[in-house]
């Protein structure tokens, strides 16, 4: 409005100027009315002038004001930009097992959970129908100060523990992260979330380190390079067979466990080494100063890369250690007896082997194909049904014809070697579809 009445006024002065000059002849004019006439012109030129002057003044504050106001603006949405995404999939899986293993885990195979002896779980040959892999997640993440809080809750229903067999809810991520540090449930410092391949089964190869766990995490170094280190809850698990059968010898937690890893990403994948070192208690319930009991050192070493190979991925690994059973995603446990004595329990030796390759025919249809195995150097004193090597092994064929379908079919294999060489295998087909959703697609 300010901007439209200056041009009002100066279109007016212009006019009066000219009228002046028009109303008066100039061939009739006498020298004194034409010193009067340059005066007025004079004038209106000083008034012309100065109006400019007004205009050029009132147009500069508005565009100062409207800068000003953009930055604030523009600085309040940087100050509150977040992000807020809901996501899941629903997820059915149909398993035709020709053979047999423990009921409880039927919807997936984890060599651990083959019998090796003929019978135990029933006759061969079981129709499966599981929705437990289905999957539901929040991620939110909001500036504060000069980093970036992120916060991730995410559960699926593939009961374990106290709920296996179950269709309920089974808690995987919850945390938060700003900055270096990192407070909550998610994987283990001590794994290598990468080397899961590209199969629907839900629980993957055997050798390989796999544990979602409670934790606080600190990372000094980020970027291509990373390096963090942590304290992990522990979980010490004994095996009381053989001539501990039936005793009282339990797990004790007096520490956490101290987890780091060290990883180099380039273009052509990545190295990662992470280690871990645990303190592993045991006493028993109920006997004079809980005897028998003592403690072991637990540690161990985990070795794993990606190389990328165009859109193709191999993915190796191997980790040693004593005691980290309870880290591996499947067989073994932490400690067995050792010996007949007052500390009879040691930490058990452990070996780890992951080979896969994941092929990408083209942008819908993929291809996982590999092995694994875990093998455990068993305690004199365990038992002779004790676990003492699970192999697995998988080849599949998935079809994504869009980014939230996908379906497929794989074959799988796996085998249980016990302690006193009983074995037993489970052979298996899956077909899978998933159906994912997220509300940053809306």
């Amino acid at each position: 409005m300010k901007k439209l009445h200056t041009h009002t006024m100066l279109a007016s002065a212009i006019l009066a100027a000219m009228s002046i000059t028009i109303s008066t002849p100039l061939w009739a004019a006498t020298d004194a009315e034409l010193e009067q006439l340059r005066k007025e012109l004079n004038n209106a030129q000083s008034s012309i002038r100065q109006l400019e002057g007004k205009i050029k003044n009132i147009e500069q504050k508005g565009t100062t004001q409207v800068t000003n106001e953009a930055l604030v603006v523009v600085t309040e949405e940087k100050a509150t930009d977040s992000t807020f995404e809901v996501y899941g999939f629903g997820m059915v899986d149909y398993i035709q097992d020709f053979n047999r293993v423990n009921p409880a885990w039927d919807s997936t195979l984890r060599p651990s959970r083959i019998p090796t002896t003929e019978g135990q779980y029933g006759s061969d040959g079981q129709a499966i129908l599981s929705a437990r892999q289905s999957r539901l997640g929040v991620n939110y993440s909001l500036p504060v100060g000069s980093e970036t809080l992120v916060t991730k809750f995410e559960f699926d229903l593939f009961g374990v523990g106290s709920d296996e067999g179950q269709t309920t809810i089974r808690l995987r991520h919850a945390y938060g992260e700003w900055g270096d540090w990192l407070g909550g449930q998610t994987n283990s410092l001590f794994m290598d979330v990468d080397m899961f391949p590209n199969v629907i089964d839900y629980w993957g190869p055997s050798g390989m380190v796999f544990l979602r766990n409670p934790q606080i995490r600190w990372t000094p170094v980020k970027g291509s390079t990373i390096f963090a280190v942590a304290i992990e809850n522990p979980g010490v698990d004994v095996d009381t067979s053989g001539p501990y059968s039936g005793s009282s010898i339990q797990g004790n937690e007096t520490f956490p466990d101290i987890t780091t890893q060290l990883r180099f990403n380039e273009d052509w994948g990545h190295i990662q080494l992470a280690g871990i070192l645990r303190q592993l208690d045991y006493e028993s319930l109920g006997t004079p100063d809980n005897d028998p009991s003592g403690s072991e050192t637990g540690w161990g070493l985990d070795l794993t890369s990606n190389f990328k190979f165009g859109n193709d991925t191999l993915r190796l690994g191997v980790v040693y250690g004593e005691g980290i059973a309870s880290y591996m995603n499947d067989g073994g446990m932490d400690m067995g007896a050792e010996s007949i004595s007052d500390e009879p329990m040691g930490a058990v030796p452990l070996t780890g082997v992951v080979a896969y390759y994941d092929l990408n025919w083209n942008s819908q249809w993929s291809t996982a194909v590999g092995y694994s195995y875990t093998e455990v150097d068993n305690e004199r004193f365990q038992a002779g049904d004790a676990f003492q090597k699970g192999e697995y092994a998988s080849i599949n064929l998935l079809y994504a014809p869009s980014k939230p379908i996908m379906m497929g079919v794989e074959y799988l294999w796996g085998k249980r070697t016990d302690n006193d060489g009983d074995t037993g295998d489970d052979n298996r087909i899956q077909f899978s579809m998933k159906y994912s959703f997220s509300s940053l697609d809306f």
